[in-house]
């Protein structure tokens, strides 16, 4: 039995979906703890690819349990668009996917006031409604996923709830109000299909362990934007981190057997925010063009960077990691020279921890350092001992400074085009 914790270690994006859905040969069950639909896993089976945004990546896999957690929040539309596109495809999903009661809804209301709320703030949300969401649920104003199992209260917190945001939008940011009726229109014929869904996440969790269970817990963003240790306020709202876990799942820390961290061989981030490696030159469109760097779920074109050791040992002490996953090594195929920050130079001197201040990270400097490139292409390594001996080196750079081991490495988007040591 185990129970292993995949997270995103950078600025989200970090290809989670794949090693989540790698790893699912081996689970029982997979659970989401927390982040929306505003998150997208991209994993490629078998020259096909799927995108998905709420739907754990291990559905891929005939035999697993997948479960939402009470600390995501659903977009009960989004989410059965997810499930008709994969059934269409032949996923069977019915009778393996689950969510808890106590996982709170995102409606249309929710998306209107992210979009306003941008206007203002200019944060780069995906304005998927994900904050205000998460926003009623810490008010206590929020509507449940349990709430769906009694229609004449789901109907009467709806009405409530349109009301109060519709005085929100026209009062505070000056927009039309919403159409209570489309909102009622838009869910409840929904009603009926999300409540068979609904099931006690930690209850089950907690007997999958008793059972010798394998269990699998699948992160969404990154590190860098948690709610509590990401680049404040340009995180997203919920808490990113392996710690999460615990908390959106009601599963004990003391369960978690293995925490890997997943990284690109490079760095991305999409929306505003600041981002000391990012190459704003013909290296960074290099990076963006050969790693088709544009949002899952946006579209948006990603930012793009070297490796900041900074980073990825903030990742480390934060998420208390095990191992790395490091993903897209293909893409630095043909540089000559491949760089790699160390330290930052800030106003107050150099240093190798990342600064908690928000003012103090968007003034540093990058201190970089130097390896030689290597030529690809590298998509048919199947062991460490096939790579290219520059791109060796990388990696063992990568586990020299940060103290912790790589124990795979993505060399394509396809599921099979990876290295396990």
């Amino acid at each position: 039995m185990s129970v292993c914790t995949v997270v995103g270690a950078q600025w989200g994006d970090e290809g989670k979906g794949k090693i989540v859905d790698l790893l699912a040969e081996n689970a029982d069950i997979i659970a989401r703890w927390g982040g929306g639909p505003n998150a997208g896993h991209t994993v490629v089976v078998k020259n096909e690819k799927f995108v998905l945004h709420h739907i754990p990546s291990g559905i891929l896999n005939p035999k697993t349990i997948n479960l939402l957690g009470a600390g995501v929040v659903i977009d009960p539309i989004v989410l059965l668009k997810e499930v008709d596109g994969l059934v269409a495809r032949g996923i069977e999903v019915e009778g393996r996917l689950f969510l808890d009661p106590r996982a709170h809804c995102i409606f249309s209301y929710h998306q209107r006031l992210d979009a306003a709320q941008e206007k203002v703030a200019k944060i780069g949300t995906t304005k998927r409604g994900i904050g205000p969401a998460y926003t009623d649920k810490y008010a206590r104003f929020g509507i449940r996923i349990g709430d769906f199992s009694n229609e004449s209260h789901l109907t009467a917190r709806l009405k409530a709830e349109c009301e109060r945001m519709n005085h929100q939008l026209k009062q505070v940011y000056g927009e039309s109000p919403m159409d209570i009726q489309t909102v009622l229109d838009e869910i409840l014929p929904l009603r009926t299909k999300i409540a068979r869904w609904i099931r006690d996440v930690s209850l089950e969790l907690n007997f999958g362990l008793k059972q010798g269970k394998n269990i699998l817990l699948e992160g969404a963003q990154g590190t860098l934007l948690d709610i509590n240790f990401g680049t404040y306020p340009f995180v997203t709202s919920s808490e990113s981190i392996a710690g999460g876990a615990s908390a959106g799942l009601g599963l004990g820390p003391k369960h978690l057997t293995e925490v890997i961290g997943v990284a690109k061989a490079y760095v991305t981030r999409v929306g505003n925010g600041p981002f000391p490696t990012e190459e704003t030159s013909e290296i960074g469109e290099q990076l963006r063009h050969y790693g088709s760097e544009f949002g899952s779920t946006t579209g948006r074109p990603r930012r793009c960077g070297w490796w900041d050791n900074v980073v990825a040992n903030y990742a480390v002490r934060v998420n208390g990691l095990t191992a790395w996953a490091i993903t897209k090594l293909d893409i630095l195929c043909g540089f000559p020279k491949i760089h790699y920050c160390t330290a930052y130079d800030t106003p107050y001197g150099l240093t190798t921890e990342f600064p908690t201040d928000g003012q103090i990270l968007a003034q540093v400097k990058p201190i970089y350092e130097t390896v030689e490139g290597w030529e690809g292409p590298i998509h048919h390594c199947r062991t460490f001992e096939a790579l290219p001996k520059a791109a060796q080196n990388y990696i063992q750079m990568i586990e020299q400074l940060t103290q912790t081991p790589v124990k795979y490495i993505s060399v394509g988007e396809k599921r099979d085009e990876t290295i396990v040591r």
